[in-house]
């Protein structure tokens, strides 16, 4: 085994159910990542928050991150902080702008302080019809996603690319179950996305 800890961090699509997994690794993609590479359970990490957003990964960071010290570190982490500006346009939003500051600030403290590979995970979808309001404001936080793995030679999953990719296409079975959480579909393709990045890092 090439890593000794691996360790998947982001917000619900990643959490699926690890809390009530006696394994702690949930139900969803990181389930499927292991189950395909034969990862050792001892190996794996899921720190997945429903709910959380790119500040609520840096409120918890130092813990479940840094003190972890993983030797592969798997960042999903976006959609939240779209979904959040269409059904609580209330609270406090996080522009684009300190999304990207927000992400690029984890990533040099993180380089700084452990020797690791990074894999970056484009946030998914938001709705499974590619021109909806959510999508089109997504694209500018997975551009941040983009340009930070570009700056710091991170490994880059284009999910979203995939994503919209199948719901352009002519199979019309959807991949998730309220257009932002994953089915067993959409999960099978954020891991086969997953293993087709990292290859490389295996």
């Amino acid at each position: 085994m090439k890593y000794s800890k691996i360790l998947f961090i982001g917000d619900s699509i990643t959490e699926s159910g690890r809390f009530d997994d006696t394994k702690g690794i949930g139900n969803g993609y990181v389930h499927k990542v292991v189950e395909k590479l034969g990862l050792p359970l001892d190996n794996v990490l899921n720190r997945g928050v429903e709910g959380d957003q790119i500040v609520d990964l840096a409120n918890r960071w130092d813990q479940d991150v840094l003190a972890e010290r993983p030797d592969l570190l798997s960042i999903s982490i976006g959609v939240n902080d779209v979904w959040r500006q269409l059904d609580s346009p209330e609270m406090n939003q996080i522009s684009p702008e300190q999304f990207k500051d927000t992400y690029v600030q984890l990533l040099k403290k993180t380089i700084e302080e452990l020797n690791l590979s990074i894999v970056l995970m484009e946030p998914t979808i938001i709705g499974e019809d590619p021109e909806s309001e959510g999508n089109k404001k997504l694209k500018e936080y997975v551009q941040a996603v983009r340009e930070a793995a570009e700056q710091f030679e991170c490994s880059y999953v284009p999910l979203h690319g995939a994503f919209i990719k199948q719901l352009r296409g002519k199979v019309l079975t959807p991949l998730t179950t309220d257009g932002v959480h994953m089915n067993e579909r959409g999960d099978e393709l954020m891991a086969v996305e997953w293993i087709k990045a990292t290859r490389h890092l295996f």
